[in-house]
Order: structure tokens, then sequence, then C-alpha cells
């Protein structure tokens, strides 16, 4: 990972990801209440309080499809596999 060293300071910054400029459109309420987090530092930008945003809701996303595809499983046939899996290791388990 690249770091940049602000020599002053001493100190080393680390950027994990490129970020691009974007321009959105918002309805004015919505405006209002980020202005209001920014102003009380719940956030340090208008854009950090969207990136986060987006972030977790692309997250909810994610598990909601993981939700999803998990509850196409053959619930009998994952238990039958995890089941094969573990015969073959009872051996090897220690005894409690």
């Amino acid at each position: 990972m690249m770091g940049s060293v602000d020599s002053s300071l001493g100190m080393t910054y680390y950027h994990t990801m490129r970020k691009a400029k974007v321009a959105l459109t918002l309805d004015s309420e919505i405006v209002r209440r980020i202005d209001m987090l920014v102003r009380q530092a719940t956030f340090a930008s208008r854009s950090q309080a969207v990136e986060e945003a987006l972030r977790e809701k692309l997250a909810r996303l994610d598990r909601v499809r993981l939700a999803v595809e998990a509850g196409k499983l053959d619930q009998a046939e994952e238990r039958l596999l995890a089941e094969e899996g573990i015969e073959g290791d009872l051996g090897s388990w220690p005894d409690w």
C-alpha cells in the first residue's frame, strides 16, 4: 500500500481507494439533513455522508442477495453434504 508522508508532522497517510468525482441531484430535504449532520460533526463533509450512506446501502443489498441465494439451497442436501464431511473426520475429533 502506498502512502504519502507529511514531513511537517511526520505522519503517513494511506489511501485505500481511488475516488471519483460525481455530480448528484438530491432532494433539498436530504441535503438539509446532511448539512445538519456535517454541522454536528457526525460527518466531516457532505461527500463523506453520501459515501457512507451508499456504502451501507450496497452492503445491505449484498446481504439480501446472499440471503436470496441461500434460500435457493436444498437444506436436506446441504445437511447430507455437511454430515458426509463430518463422518470422515469423527476419529480426529477430541473426546470432550
